[in-house]
């Protein structure tokens, strides 16, 4: 990413009007500068020279807290909508940044992109406001104060305006040199901890298979590494932020040392006067100071410089095309998979939904049970074969006209934050009856509160199984003609599986469409169709 990246323009909007203020702010600024430094000239010069009081000297000390007071307002200004930008913008970002991964699908997150994205939208974009509130200014300031104060120099003092121009490009080549060395560190870094949240995610995601098996302390040693490894990168970072500080300050130090040093002779042979003399030596360093601060501030930025680079990439992964067609009324649409193969699991598969049926998908596991029910559910495309509905083909359906017709219920039932009532949905007298047949009514008179009682993200205050009959009473209660249930008696107990099997005759007692992936006799039992999915040969199962 470039130190301003026109992407970053074209994808967060809050950006654009920033950045137009910053340049005007940094045009403001640049003025406020030459005037302060030649009301200070003005002042010590009359006071030198002339010898004048106090009283004389009153109206030009005040005009110059006057713009040393405006000076903090920009600032101000500057740094208020400075975090004002940084909020929106990152949340421009982190929303198309989702929104493109769930276009993607899931077999692009599958590829060991979903950690990656989901690190990226939340710590990888935080730190993206460093280059807003830090960087991007003084980047804006150095593009409007140190040539407009370079151009008084020269109307002022051509000889120091000459120096200046000479040493000047020594500045931004170190700050190149040190920008490239810091550039890989940055990326090395963002990658570590992106690896580091993938490990951490998939841990918490095992944890309870890995501590019934008394094997939670063993990827222990695997994280630390990589949390060392993190370490060692932004420690790297700081010291190069250091070392390029101090080089950068020497620079600018001898800088204006050889300036000055041309001032004094020049004063004490009387080719110079004291007053632009001083004004020179006030503006020389405000020159190089926001070249200074850009690469003091890069560090702080290069993280969410590397950040929103990586960004870029995943927007700009192109999304498959979706159709546009109204989906047919599944209540009488029959959905067809004819010799349907993704990856070769599953392997040619057909399969045929009828309206009203219970249709089971049998067979070991790997085999590719799951992956049938995204390329039902149009998640996922076909590498060979068709999916149709009225014999007309998933991949021209507008996907939102089908998905709003599906209950979808995956292995680890997905549950929002809030009350058990508001979770499940429905007005309170089908919500009874609809607990009363999947037994969440004894779940519920067991909770402090109720049904209101609250729950957390993915249903954290119930057990599995409790989340589980949440789910399926949820489902119960939604008037979807199409239910697709992926493994439904997963986790659970006999009492579990027969709370499933009476929730799944329901469904087919109201007319309802349930496409299911099953393993258990009882289950497999009660469909009125089963079909055997299989892998192609020589794809572990």
């Amino acid at each position: 990413m470039r130190p301003l990246d026109p992407r970053l323009l074209r994808h967060a909007r809050a950006a654009r009007g920033y950045v137009l203020l910053t340049a005007a702010l940094g045009l403001l600024t640049a003025a406020l500068v030459v005037v302060q430094a030649l009301l200070l000239a003005h002042a010590l010069g009359d006071a030198v020279t002339d010898g004048v009081g106090l009283d004389v000297l009153r109206p030009t000390i005040a005009w110059l807290a006057a713009v040393v007071v405006a000076r903090a307002l920009v600032t101000a200004v500057q740094e208020r909508f400075a975090h004002r930008a940084a909020v929106r913008a990152v949340g421009e970002l982190r929303e198309q940044v989702v929104a493109h991964a769930v276009a993607l699908g899931p077999r692009w997150l599958a590829t060991g992109e979903g950690p990656s994205v989901v690190m990226l939208a939340t710590r990888g974009l935080d730190a993206l406001e460093p280059y807003f509130v830090r960087y991007l200014p003084q980047l804006v300031l150095a593009a409007t104060v140190t040539p407009g104060v370079l151009l008084v120099v020269l109307g002022l003092d051509w000889v120091s305006a000459a120096i200046l121009v000479t040493v000047l490009p020594l500045v931004p080549i170190f700050m190149v040199l040190v920008g490239r060395l810091t550039q890989g560190r940055s990326e090395q870094g963002l990658a570590t901890m992106q690896r580091l949240g993938a490990q951490v995610l998939d841990l918490l995601a095992g944890l309870p298979t890995l501590r019934a098996h008394g094997r939670e302390k063993g990827p222990g040693a695997r994280v630390r590494a990589l949390g060392d490894a993190h370490r060692v990168a932004t420690m790297w970072t700081l010291r190069i932020a250091f070392l390029s500080g101090m080089v950068l300050e020497l620079l600018t130090t001898l800088s204006v040392a050889l300036v000055a040093v041309g001032i004094g002779l020049r004063l004490v042979d009387g080719d110079l006067d004291l007053v632009t003399g001083i004004a020179v030596l006030v503006l020389a360093p405000e020159v190089f100071l926001p070249l200074r601060q850009v690469g003091a501030q890069f560090h702080a930025a290069a993280d969410g410089v590397a950040a929103a680079g990586r960004t870029f990439e995943v927007l700009a992964t192109p999304v498959p095309a979706t159709g546009t067609r109204s989906a047919p009324d599944l209540r009488t649409a029959t959905l067809r998979l004819e010799g349907v193969g993704v990856g070769g699991t599953p392997h040619e598969l057909d399969l045929v939904v009828r309206p009203g049926t219970v249709v089971a998908l049998t067979g070991p596991s790997g085999v590719g049970k799951t992956t049938a029910l995204e390329v039902v559910l149009g998640l996922l495309r076909p590498d060979t074969g068709r999916a149709t509905v009225a014999g007309v083909d998933l991949a021209d359906l507008d996907p939102a006209s089908l998905w709003a017709q599906v209950s979808w219920l995956p292995q680890r039932p997905v549950l929002e934050p809030g009350t058990v009532a508001d979770v499940v949905g429905g007005d309170p007298a089908r919500r009874a009856a609809a607990a009363a047949l999947t037994g969440l009514d004894q779940v519920v008179a067991a909770l402090p509160d109720g049904w209101s009682t609250p729950l957390g993200r993915g249903g954290e205050g119930l057990s599995l199984g409790q989340r589980q009959r949440v789910a399926l009473t949820r489902t119960l209660l939604a008037a979807t003609p199409l239910v697709v249930l992926d493994e439904p008696t997963a986790h659970l107990d006999a009492a579990g599986e027969q709370v499933v099997l009476d929730t799944v005759r329901a469904l087919r007692s109201a007319g309802r469409t349930v496409l299911l992936v099953a393993h258990r006799p009882s289950l497999v039992a009660a469909a009125d169709e089963v079909v055997l999915v299989r892998a192609a040969a020589g794809v572990p199962a």
